[in-house]
């Protein structure tokens, strides 16, 4: 379908593939939901959850099918701006701002967790974004990600948010680590921004904490140098990025 309609792009081996095709996850999940709803379940917090779950896939679409590649990052993105341009990836990055702030302001306690939850989940938001340059990197952040929020709050977490999720991400990996297909914005951003909701509303405020600080790290990295580069240039995390590729 994404072929006819004419939804592909070129990846970095310069073949034309469909692009966009993360988009199954959100509606992987809103059926699921529905279902759950119908069957007279409900857990608090889930049509919050699917609110900005829903919301980040349209804007990451948006971005996917009328966007334009002239213009990345952080850097870039301000200096459209400034030259009185919105970018397509400004308007992600404006509006998923305002969904994390939306969805950290229901599941916090005071204004210090608010300021704490809403920039978690923002910048995890675009940490996923920022994996999905090669196939499967942004699936392996994924799953590593998950795992340890799992780990460090698997007591306290409603699986019902998460596990339909990894089971449609998990059904997705082999098409996107072979090349197959990309997830696009619209894919990683729900990936993202679940993960930061995850960590937001089940995680204790000193890992929290952490995440936050290492996220920040790793955008300040980002932004001056190139993390494809830097993961050729590391043997482990080269082998990590290369597994199942091939």
């Amino acid at each position: 379908m994404l072929v006819n309609t004419g939804a592909v792009r070129t990846n970095y081996r310069e073949e034309q593939i469909p692009v966009s095709a993360g988009v199954s996850f959100a509606m992987t999940l809103l059926l699921v939901y529905l279902l759950y709803q119908l069957a007279g379940h409900h857990v608090p917090g889930d049509q919050l959850f699917m609110l900005g779950i829903m919301a980040i896939s349209f804007l990451g679409f948006i971005d996917d099918m009328l966007g334009r590649r002239d213009a990345t990052g952080f850097k870039g993105h301000l200096g459209a701006l400034r030259h009185g341009r919105l970018t397509t990836g400004g308007l992600k990055a404006l509006g998923g701002g305002v969904i994390a702030f939306y969805l950290a302001l229901f599941i916090s306690a005071d204004w210090g967790n608010i300021i704490v939850n809403t920039l978690l989940i923002a910048l995890t938001t675009n940490f996923i974004n920022l994996l999905d340059l090669r196939p499967g990197r942004a699936v392996k952040g994924t799953l590593l990600l998950a795992a340890i929020i799992a780990a460090l709050a698997w007591r306290s977490m409603d699986w019902i948010l998460v596990l339909p999720l990894l089971g449609a991400v998990v059904f997705y990996f082999p098409s996107d680590l072979k090349a197959r297909v990309m997830m696009g914005d619209a894919g990683s951003n729900v990936l993202g921004l679940a993960l930061g909701f995850w960590a937001a509303a089940y995680l204790p405020l000193l890992p929290r904490i952490i995440m936050l600080v290492l996220l920040v790290a790793f955008h300040w990295y980002t932004e001056r140098y190139s993390l494809t580069e830097t993961i050729e240039k590391v043997k482990v995390l080269r082998a990590i990025d290369q597994l199942g590729r091939n």
